[in-house]
């Protein structure tokens, strides 16, 4: 027997609350949006979600988002493989790119370390990262672009003793960037500044 309406409903419903910051109620808010005013755009938001979701991958170099093997950033001879920009998310390595204050390299966590949620190390991208800074072209300099929260700052701190270790210059970005704030909500001529100042 085919689910009823409120089945499917629910299920719409259920599935808008996996976004971040989406409630219950936003997430109904939406889906009867949708179905009442926007069919098409459901059907067009479903084929996108679909196509991304089968056709994205990751880097094999940085762990960026991409649709072949190796992403255009790293696979751009123009830019300066000397230095590599440490970030926790595709969005954060999109928002230092629309400062065009950047011409490296870049390595892309997938998280950042959080121990009273139990993420440590092993659950993002470090070791991947650390095999990224010992293979060829060598790296001269890490930028630890990691987001200025309390998760942030550990995994700066963190990638940056690794780095060290490997007697690599380990930078991280000035304080322009407030506090507590995310990359991607930061206004980009902050980010400039803040990438020009690092320390």
């Amino acid at each position: 027997m085919a689910p009823s309406a409120s089945r499917r409903l629910d299920r719409l419903v259920q599935a808008l609350q996996r976004l971040p910051g989406v409630g219950a109620r936003s997430a109904s808010r939406m889906a009867y949006h949708l179905l009442q005013h926007d069919r098409d755009g459901a059907l067009q938001l479903a084929q996108a979600l679909q196509a991304a979701a089968e056709g994205i991958r990751h880097c094999a170099l940085c762990h960026t988002f991409s649709e072949e093997e190796v992403c255009p950033t790293c696979a751009d001879p123009s830019r300066d493989t000397g230095l590599l920009c440490v970030v926790e998310t595709p969005a954060d390595q999109a928002a230092l790119e629309r400062t065009g204050a950047y011409r490296g390299r870049y390595f892309v966590l997938m998280g950042r370390l959080s121990p009273l949620d139990g993420i440590g190390p092993d659950h993002i991208g470090v070791r991947p990262l650390l095999e990224r800074l010992q293979a060829q072209p060598p790296v001269r300099e890490v930028i630890l672009a990691t987001n200025f929260t309390a998760e942030g700052e550990a995994t700066a701190h963190v990638v940056g003793e690794l780095a060290r270790a490997l007697g690599l210059k380990a930078t991280r970005l000035a304080r322009g960037v407030p506090v507590g704030s995310e990359l991607e909500y930061v206004d980009l001529g902050t980010i400039a500044h803040a990438l020009a100042d690092r320390r």
